[in-house]
């Protein structure tokens, strides 16, 4: 039943491929056709079996529109043979750095009876499949490892000659094979023991046999130089005559991709259940566990980088050990999750990235890879773009990711005209504090005083023009550079203006909320809008943290460099690293002014419980940054952070900060 499965699969897979050969077929032919009327015309009229006074005129006529023609196919031809297709970013592993990988993968080839894989690279992603990487402009096999060579001299940081990368990649010439490439997702190599990875990678081991039917590659190479020259037609940086004739290449293989569309979506899925049945009698009671392991893989690895990487990420580092991470990651879900504690036990078996001969180094390429596709760093490492342990990583991360946090908090109160909180009960502090945070946002906004916690409205211009607006508005609001270091204390009372004003309105207090959106020409989330009608000054506050970020990242220097791991700047895909179109993959969308809010009202408390309380800075795998007290993760800090933020009661959060001994009037220092 297998084997009628597999060649039910692989019938329809060809047959489909034939629909797609006959399109290409028919627009040659519809190029001939001016060539072939024309031959027809000058050798009838040459014979004298057509003739007549118009037929010289019609023969000259078709002659020229022939030529036309051929030289636009010939054009067209020459874009599709020539446009590169587009290449998944991975990290190349050669098979002397891998000697077990390659063994096992060819082992498996020979059970499924299917050609072996021609190589192996990993990617940093939760998935496998094959690749086709025949096309000339790709480079032959040793380019790749060149390339992958000195992407980990840049990642080790070490030059010269004693720099190996990642061991055996070699340099020798050969001839680019015509077996696809074997991706696996990294992921999988850590976290997988061997026999599983040998499960879950038998279905995909399996397409090369379907892969290596002529008509079937003739098809795949049609569609993917049709799309690769689609790409080429769509680069906006051309002038205006290339875009003219590239308009026209980009129509005509449109036209053809949509006519060859269905028919090769179909191919491939006959190409796929080909290799599913085939890969049935190959481990199928493993490959049952497998599988589960592999949705267990992706839970982890997504929470590994929206929870742990990305903060370090934004902060200019980049873990170095992703992969391992991972393992931790899941290994601490099967401690809290009674549903996966038969996981644990698979962890005294071999895993499977034994199976390399250098395993942290390559983790290392494919963490740097991952930063890149998931965040947009650079592809080298550098002054403001260094790897972190998992050791230093809360020291190095986590506190000066709260800190910054709590200084850019600051400097927003400090354009706002938030002063410090009077309280006669302890003496005048210098320096930023908890409280002046607490007291803004707690504070209810008909009861605001001129001098009271809140400054008046800021008095822009001089003489008898001046006007009123409130902080946070007016002309001059993007030339208004905030005082970074702490505040010296309260301010001095302004010069009375000839006109009292009781106190800013709450619409004034709201309106920097708008503006701030408005500047950055995005529409305001209904979230804040909700926010902005709860609390006048919790908007304005959101508000200006997002404009703050905004600023900072428009102020941070361009990302300019080259890309690592084989890929190279040229062809159609020369977009997929283009700096601007980075990241490729983003992780999560935009923070809200909310979520922005929450976030640095969050690591102000846990720099006051650090400098007041001795609290520590910590890593949970699961959850990412935490507040470490007397050895125990703070879990119960975002419902009382929420509460002051999104309702203004900030009884929940002094009662945890009296419960754990927080002054939140003393100062804390900041980065």
């Amino acid at each position: 039943m297998t084997g009628m499965g597999v060649e039910v699969g692989a019938q329809a897979a060809r047959s489909r491929a034939l629909a797609v050969l006959r399109i290409r077929s028919r627009a040659l032919a519809v190029a001939l056709l001016p060539a072939a009327v024309a031959v027809v015309l000058l050798v009838g009229g040459s014979t004298g079996h057509i003739a007549g006074g118009s037929w010289g005129a019609v023969s000259w006529i078709m002659s020229v529109l022939a030529v036309l023609v051929l030289l636009v196919a010939a054009g067209i031809a020459l874009v599709v043979a020539r446009a590169r297709p587009a290449v998944s970013p991975t990290v190349p592993i050669a098979e002397e750095s891998a000697p077990d990988l390659y063994r096992m993968v060819r082992d498996l080839a020979d059970r499924l009876d299917v050609p072996a894989p021609s190589a192996i690279a990993l990617t940093p992603d939760c998935d496998s499949w094959l690749e086709d990487r025949t096309h000339p402009a790709h480079g032959p096999p040793e380019r790749e490892a060149r390339d992958a060579r000195e992407a980990l001299e840049g990642v080790r940081g070490i030059g010269g000659a004693g720099t190996r990368g990642i061991r055996g990649l070699s340099s020798r010439p050969r001839r680019a094979p015509s077996a696809p490439v074997l991706v696996i997702g990294s992921p999988f190599l850590w976290w997988m023991r061997v026999g599983e990875l040998r499960a879950v990678l038998a279905p995909v081991v399996a397409g090369t046999g379907p892969s290596a039917h002529p008509d079937i590659a003739a098809a795949r190479r049609f569609v993917r130089g049709l799309d690769a020259a689609v790409a080429v037609a769509s680069e906006p940086t051309r002038g205006p005559l290339s875009r003219t004739v590239l308009g026209g290449v980009g129509w005509v293989t449109r036209l053809l991709l949509r006519s060859c569309r269905g028919h090769a979506a179909e191919m491939e899925r006959g190409v796929a259940t080909a290799a599913a049945e085939r890969a049935q009698a190959v481990d199928y009671g493993l490959r049952i566990v497998a599988q589960e392991q592999v949705g267990l893989a992706y839970a982890g690895w997504d929470r590994l980088l929206t929870r742990v990487a990305l903060p370090a990420w934004r902060m200019g580092r980049w873990p170095s050990r992703l992969d391992v991470g991972v393992v931790a990651a899941l290994t601490e879900l099967s401690r809290r999750d009674r549903l996966a504690e038969g996981f644990a036990s698979r962890l005294g078996e071999r895993p499977a990235c034994d199976l390399l001969e250098e395993p942290g180094t390559v983790d290392e390429a494919a963490s740097l890879l991952a930063a890149r596709l998931f965040h947009g760093g650079p592809a080298e490492p550098g002054p403001h773009w260094a790897p972190v342990d998992w050791q230093d990583y809360p020291d190095e991360v986590v506190d000066r990711k709260w800190r910054t946090d709590a200084a850019r908090l600051h400097r927003v109160l400090d354009t706002l005209g938030v002063r410090l909180p009077a309280n006669p009960a302890v003496p005048e502090v210098d320096g930023p504090t908890l409280a002046r945070v607490i007291d803004h946002l707690s504070a209810p906004p008909e009861k605001c005083e001129e001098g009271e916690g809140e400054q008046g409205p800021v008095a822009l211009g001089e003489g008898p023009d001046e006007t009123l607006v409130a902080p946070g508005q007016g002309p001059d609001e993007d030339q208004m550079a905030p005082d970074p270091g702490p505040v010296p204390g309260p301010h001095p009372d302004p010069q009375p203006h000839p006109h009292p004003h009781p106190g800013p309105e709450p619409a004034a207090l709201a309106a920097p909320s708008r503006g701030a959106y408005e500047k950055m020409a995005m529409a305001e989330d209904e979230d804040d809008a909700d926010l902005a009608r709860g609390n006048e000054r919790t908007a304005a506050l959101a508000a200006g943290l997002t404009a703050e970020l905004a600023r900072e990242e428009a102020a941070a220097p361009a990302v300019t460099s080259a890309p690592a791991g084989g890929t190279e700047q040229q062809g159609p895909d020369r977009a997929l690293w283009d700096d601007g179109m980075l990241p490729l993959f983003p992780l999560q969308p935009p923070r809200t002014g909310r979520e922005l809010l929450a976030d640095h009202v969050t690591a102000m408390v846990c720099c006051a419980a650090m400098d007041t309380a001795g609290a520590l800075p910590g890593l949970d795998w699961l959850d990412g940054p935490s507040l470490l007290v007397a050895g125990e993760r703070a879990a119960d800090l975002g419902p009382r952070v929420l509460a002051l933020v999104e309702t203004g009661d900030p009884a929940p959060l002094r009662d945890w900060l009296r419960h754990l001994g927080v002054r939140p009037e003393k100062p804390v220092r900041l980065v």
